[in-house]
């Protein structure tokens, strides 16, 4: 009777004590635990465009052991779980919801490209998960109701703008051509091209493309060259645009050749060598050897840190910025760390002051930063940081 009796009192006690317990533990965010944050990447790692999310990658691991190595975030280590797509947009939802079901990440980060960025972004909104830092300037990501998108970078509109600013103004250039990947990515550019041409009456003379992921470029070159262009702005990613470049040498046209932040600097003057001289590249980051300014000397410390043999580039500095804001918001967050309250850390804290470069983010206005800087590859395969074309740094 009375083991009857202490059992029937206990059980309200005990359903209590659990449903407290599933309380406590619906509480905890997805991708959080008492010792980590995970952090799921879906880039290109391998291929042509290989080296871009290879770049990332770097920069964000050197961001996360620089924090792991001064205690983690709030006594939290972060992890990052990387995949390769291949630059192939099919291949990047598989692996994103892979990151978002199975491996339960807590953000999703550092994603390369337009295309795949396309087929992701929604998967990510859906699901409430956060996409931070794609290396894409596509302005779909712009767009303000995409409260779960951090962006870093400035636009491709804001880079073509840029290229016709300088061809125009600098050279005095009015026929110009373009190259462009036959993709989201390549029609972004080439409309934001044809603007920056019809706010000054131009046109262009000649345009040609190629297909993803490949080298295929040939047709293009034959369909400009017939042009004649000063110019051939250029939006891809670095083996077929080498490729376009170093046929151009050969059949001895005389452009000057000017190519999108994405086409990855240092695995294009790599690819290039001695025909990659002149070439012009605008830039959405610091120039990654000026170590007048404190994040790039923080960002160089970090990377020979984490990689002694790494070199300092425009894509692992790209990388190691998003991996600053990301630990910059983290840090900000009070009480729980949660996805919502990470996003309106960033949101509601608005500046974030890295050292040199200061991202700001507001109501309706997710991207970071505006700036678009010139650089020139140099007949060593180096960079120079240039403010006009044609003229003295």
């Amino acid at each position: 009777m009375t083991n009857r009796f202490f059992r029937k009192a206990l059980m309200p006690s005990l359903a209590l004590a659990l449903a407290a317990t599933g309380s406590i533990a619906a509480k905890a965010e997805v991708g959080v635990t008492d010792s980590t944050i995970i952090f799921g990447q879906a880039a290109a790692l391998e291929g042509p465009a290989g080296a871009l999310g290879s770049g990332m990658r770097l920069g964000l691991l050197a961001a996360f052991a620089e924090a792991n190595a001064n205690g983690g975030v709030g006594g939290r280590q972060l992890e990052l779980k990387s995949y390769d797509d291949g630059y192939e947009p099919e291949v990047s939802i598989k692996h994103t919801q892979t990151l978002i079901n199975q491996d339960q990440v807590f953000a999703l980060i550092g994603a390369v490209g337009t295309p795949t960025s396309s087929a992701t972004q929604p998967i990510a909104t859906e699901a409430g998960v956060p996409f931070v830092g794609p290396f894409t300037g596509a302005g779909f990501l712009r767009a303000p109701e995409l409260t779960n998108v951090v962006n870093v970078r400035g636009t491709y509109g804001q880079e073509t703008e840029a290229w016709i600013k300088h061809l125009t103004e600098d050279l005095g250039y009015d026929r110009i051509a373009i190259l462009y990947q036959d993709d989201s990515f390549g029609r972004v550019g080439l409309d934001g091209v044809n603007k920056a041409l019809e706010k000054r009456g131009l046109k262009l003379v000649a345009e040609g493309n190629y297909k993803r992921n490949t080298t295929a470029v040939k047709s293009a070159l034959l369909d400009i060259r017939k042009a004649e262009p000063q110019a051939v702005v250029m939006v891809g990613a670095y083996k077929p645009i080498a490729e376009f470049i170093k046929l151009a040498r050969k059949v001895k046209m005389d452009s000057t050749f000017v190519n999108i932040s994405f086409v990855g600097s240092d695995a294009l003057a790599k690819e290039l060598g001695p025909d990659g001289e002149g070439v012009v590249i605008t830039q959405v980051v610091p120039f990654p050897w000026d170590n007048s300014i404190p994040l790039v000397q923080q960002y160089q410390a970090a990377l020979k840190a984490h990689d002694a043999s790494a070199a300092p580039g425009f894509v692992s500095l790209e990388g190691y910025m998003v991996g600053r804001l990301t630990i910059m918001a983290l840090e900000k967050v009070q009480g729980e760390v949660t996805r919502e309250a990470f996003l309106q850390a960033i949101a509601q804290t608005g500046t974030f002051d890295l050292g040199g470069a200061t991202l700001t983010f507001g109501q309706g206005d997710n991207q970071g930063m505006d700036d678009i800087f010139l650089t020139v590859i140099q007949a060593d395969g180096t960079f120079k940081a240039v403010h006009r074309l044609g003229g003295s740094s």
